[in-house]
């Protein structure tokens, strides 16, 4: 069939989606708890100067692949060549073994919730066992393809969203009522703490969990082609889109601490501390709250880690070419899942989860770390798809393409801007203050250096082969794709 038979989107529904995409009670919680009020403005600021010129990038990658489909891997292939291309592939599928380390602990304490009502120190060595033997049971599920996952995350999904929307409701509600927010608002709670070299390095490492909050613009960008309207239309949509979302982001994080004092929610039970307040204040007993929420979010927890526990693993070895990967790792079984490649998977997790429970005495210390290291690492991907851009508005700027964000001059701004952010907000995230050496320079520097050194050192090894097979189809490999075909 033609591209005439391609779904047409128009603006609300681009707007409904790119809410959808980005829009995360959990990371604005997370976000509260790292910075307080001030997480308020600075989703705001990160959503107008990340958010919405990246979303723009990635529009404008995608409009240069305009009969085919495209993705992260084509995207920087396009101006840096196949190794650069594999690494930005490789680098999305190895920030998602951080993001288990923070999402196992987040089952743990929502089961304790359910069975107990509360959230119990289980110590180190039951943490890390538990942790291990739901990972393995999950990856033993999706390696089967089992069908009910994706219902169970839908409802998952849909129910978390309710609940984002009793927090906002009762939140103005109780304001409207005359209770008096639990904290004032006021400038001074805003303002970030700039008074010494470890708060403002505390504050640049926080921006990660902002940043990370406003992860799945490069599933919006991608809709310029199925967009009914035009450039013009697409890109003002795409603004009022990100002023939208920074300034939901924004009102839900000053609503949280209407409830609960700015200071006192924490990483591993925010959400209930919140909900069980506004349970109160209905007058439902915190016991049940807490169950039904407890409910809600292991429903959406374990449906998010099934489904992420086999669909990167999937979608890395269908980027990359063949040969990198040995045939066996890459073997599909019935249900299309690389089984071997999962079950590798998590015998690499492994250390991923016992490093960072060995060096925190609670789970809250547990999850500030772990939620440290996905929103740091998870910076890497975007940082190598915007240098790809840079590139290919230094080099390749002439080629046709239905739509610019802006000037070469104005997109080469943009760019360097945001890799500048970004490196120093990765550097900032990746040594945080407060936590001891070692487990910086083993977990999170050491993770960093292994794992894409690794990935590098393979790379090369399957270049060396094909270099000695096939001379032509290696020179290929390395050729940015806007330089056309080799001859």
């Amino acid at each position: 069939m033609g591209s005439d038979s391609r779904p047409v989107i128009g603006r609300v529904a681009l707007l409904g989606m790119t809410v959808a995409a980005v829009f995360d009670l959990p990371n604005i919680i997370n976000g509260n708890v790292a910075i307080g009020m001030v997480a308020a403005p600075a989703f705001l600021l990160v959503t107008i100067l990340y958010f919405v010129p990246f979303v723009l990038v990635i529009a404008e990658f995608t409009s240069l692949h305009k009969d085919a489909e495209s993705g992260v891997y084509q995207w920087v292939k396009y101006s840096m060549g196949g190794a650069w291309a594999y690494l930005a592939a490789f680098c999305y599928w190895f920030v998602n073994l951080f993001f288990f380390a923070s999402i196992l602990p987040t089952v743990i304490i929502n089961a304790e919730f359910l069975v107990f009502g509360e959230s119990r120190d289980l110590g180190r060595v039951w943490t890390i066992l538990i942790e291990v033997s739901i990972f393995a049971i999950t990856t033993w599920v999706s390696t089967g393809g089992a069908k009910w996952i994706g219902s169970v995350t839908t409802f998952g999904a849909f129910a978390a969203l309710g609940l984002m929307l009793v927090i906002i409701v009762a939140s103005v509600a109780a304001l409207a009522g005359g209770v008096r927010p639990a904290t004032e608002m006021s400038a001074s709670m805003l303002a970030p703490d700039l008074c010494s070299l470890a708060s403002i390095w505390t504050f640049v490492g926080a921006l990660a969990w902002i940043i990370h909050g406003l992860g799945g613009s490069e599933s919006v960008g991608v809709f310029i082609k199925d967009f009914k309207g035009g450039v013009r239309a697409f890109v003002s949509t795409i603004v009022i889109a990100g002023l939208a979302i920074g300034l939901f982001d924004a009102t839900t994080s000053l609503l949280v601490n209407v409830f609960v004092p700015a200071g006192r929610l924490h990483l591993s039970t925010g959400i209930f501390q919140i909900m069980e307040a506004i349970g109160v204040w209905v007058g439902v007993p915190a016991s049940l709250t807490a169950r039904l929420v407890a409910f809600i979010l292991l429903a959406a927890s374990l449906g998010s880690l099934m489904i992420w526990t086999s669909a990167p693993v999937k979608v890395l070895f269908s980027e990359v070419p063949h040969g990198i990967f040995g045939s066996r790792l890459v073997e599909l079984n019935e249900r299309g899942v690389p089984w071997r490649a999962s079950w590798l998977q998590l015998v690499i997790v492994l250390p991923i989860l016992i490093i960072p429970a060995l060096g925190s005495d609670t789970l809250d210390g547990l999850l500030r770390v772990v939620i440290n290291m996905t929103s740091a690492t998870a910076l890497i991907p975007p940082l190598l798809i915007i240098l790809a851009y840079f590139v290919f508005r230094l080099r390749f700027d002439g080629l046709e393409r239905p739509f610019r964000l802006g000037s070469r001059a104005c997109g080469m701004a943009v760019s360097v801007f945001l890799l500048l952010v970004f490196s120093v907000v990765f550097v900032a995230g990746t040594l945080p203050v407060g936590q001891p050496l070692w487990l910086t320079l083993v977990y999170n520097v050491g993770g960093v250096v292994v794992f894409i050194g690794s990935a590098m050192l393979w790379y090369l090894r399957y270049m060396r082969r094909l270099r000695r097979s096939d001379p032509a189809a290696a020179a290929a490999e390395l050729r940015p794709n806007a330089m056309g075909p080799v001859g």
